[in-house]
């Protein structure tokens, strides 16, 4: 296998892992190894596969195992960087929005309308630089070309429409509420799938569950972490993508983690909520917290920006002083006060933030770096998801031109992820609208499934939009090869401890 010289299938699969891993073996030397196998990693690996590079990825645990699971799943428009005098980075991630909810994943992506309420709590002076933001943010979106019919306008909405859209919202002195539109993801893990998904289409082999170790410039030694094998690997080059652990590749680099936690709820405490409710953060000009509509029929409320010094763990976790922050800034706005029994779970995230001096967390640049290791591993780290497929680019760029490799031009800015449709082809799918939303032009393929084999289209648990079909489709084609790579991962029924266990039988029976 050579590139993308042949077109591969999209698969991902027990049985296509073992016979490339195999191969590995045998075949030509590898242009680039990329190690991690998060939203920068597949980004990386699909970006060195379309320019026709022998490319080679390895994940230790399963796709988005680390903060790639763990975002707001939001596109952010960058417009919180403004405030920090981040023009830069606030462009290019209006760019880089504009891409994923235009062209490469419209399926997985859309509009999500964002309310400030205006209440007594929100001053004349925060009330101003709340619709100087959002007007600036207008200006990002008309620079980043995105049409208003993608992302309509900002403006002010009267008192009974934020309550349309927010219907818990305090309704005693509600003076109306600020609306401006971001980009929201279906989910962040299914952004990660589909891209490693692409990535394989375009000729790369994508490995998960196998570890890479003593690893240099242009080599590592890979274990099968499935039966304990190992396999030494040459490469012309090879990326650390591995976010917060990327200082155990590359003992060079010293990064700063912050910790980003989440509520989820229950849609119902919210009262129906259709857009993001954003609550000013009292004390900052520049930070929110916000609780929006999420998969599953919850909603997730965060987020914090703490400090998280010490080892790295596998699953980080909400502390009680998070969960209470949370809470307390999102009842100066609520007409019935949410407390910690509303809560049915939560999860957190690690920042992979560089350290460059002394600042909070919260002031850290969220630009991201491309570094070359005394031992020639070229890192990417830092950056943040809406901007990965531009830091899989420099990435790229900088591998071509350290390891002087002929390769063609980038492709992603223009090449649409498995399962991309929108507009009119959408609309043709025959499928309910949310597999639609989770599988795009796929979901026939899902709903098909159900058709053949009458049980998978069963829910997986009372009450639960997943129905068998997905697991088994995830089985056979979106590289799951565990129970927890179902439910935590390929769907994120898993956020609800319950729920997990209600859909574990479910999830056993996929890989019976």
């Amino acid at each position: 296998m050579t590139g993308n010289s042949h077109r591969s299938s999209s698969s991902l699969n027990r049985e296509r892992r073992r016979r490339e891993l195999t191969a590995l073996g045998d075949g030509p030397q590898i242009d680039v190894l990329v190690i991690g196998g998060g939203i920068t990693g597949v980004g990386v690996a699909l970006d060195a596969a379309a320019r026709g590079l022998r490319t080679v990825l390895v994940e230790k645990h399963d796709f988005a195992f680390g903060t790639s699971r763990w975002s707001s799943k939001l596109v952010h428009g960058g417009l919180r960087y403004l405030a920090g005098g981040g023009v830069g980075i606030a462009h290019e991630s209006a760019v880089e929005r504009d891409i994923l909810l235009t062209r490469t994943a419209p399926h997985l992506t859309r509009a999500l309308p964002q309310v400030v309420p205006l209440l007594p709590n929100i001053g004349a002076a925060q009330k101003v630089l709340v619709r100087t933001g959002f007007l600036a943010g207008d200006v990002l979106r008309r620079a980043a070309g995105t049409s208003p019919s993608v992302l309509p306008r900002s403006r002010r909405v009267a008192a009974a429409e934020a309550l349309r859209l927010a219907p818990t919202l305090r309704r005693a002195e509600l003076r109306g509420g600020l609306l401006a539109w971001d980009g929201q993801l279906v989910d962040d893990a299914r952004l990660v799938v589909a891209i490693a998904r692409t990535a394989a289409r375009e000729g790369a082999s994508v490995l998960t569950r196998v570890e890479a170790v003593r690893v240099t410039g242009t080599s590592a030694t890979l274990k099968d972490i499935l039966t304990g094998e190992t396999l030494d690997v040459t490469a012309r080059s090879v990326v650390n993508a591995t976010g917060v652990w990327a200082d155990r590749v590359d003992p060079s680099i010293e990064l700063r983690p912050s910790r980003g936690t989440h509520l989820v709820f229950d849609a119902a405490a919210f009262g129906g909520l259709t857009a993001s409710l954003t609550v000013p953060i009292p004390g900052s000009t520049s930070r929110f917290i916000f609780a929006f509509p999420a998969a599953h029929n919850r909603v997730y409320l965060g987020l914090t920006d703490e400090e998280a010094p010490g080892p790295v763990p596998d699953v980080p976790h909400a502390t009680d002083g998070e969960i209470d922050f949370l809470l307390d800034t999102v009842n100066t706005v609520l007409r019935e006060p949410l407390s910690r029994s509303d809560i049915r779970g939560t999860f957190a995230g690690l920042r992979p933030l560089l350290r460059t001096g002394d600042d909070s967390t919260a002031d850290i640049s969220r630009e991201h770096a491309v570094l070359t290791s005394p031992a020639g591993v070229i890192t990417v780290v830092g950056g943040k998801l809406t901007t990965y497929r531009k830091m899989a680019e420099d990435a790229m760029d900088a591998v071509v031109a350290h390891a002087h490799l002929a390769a063609a031009p980038c492709r992603t800015r223009v090449l649409p992820l498995v399962g991309a449709v929108s507009g009119a082809a959408r609309d043709a799918v025959q499928a309910p609208p949310r597999l639609v939303e989770r599988y795009g032009g796929e979901a026939a393929t899902v709903l098909e499934l159900a058709d053949q084999h009458p049980a998978l289209a069963a829910e997986v648990m009372p009450g639960m939009d997943v129905i068998a079909a997905e697991f088994a489709f995830a089985v056979a084609h979106e590289g799951a090869l565990d129970e927890a790579d179902l439910l935590d991962r390929r769907t994120r029924i898993g956020l609800v401890a319950a729920d997990r266990q209600a859909a574990e039988p479910a999830a056993k029976a996929a890989f019976g």
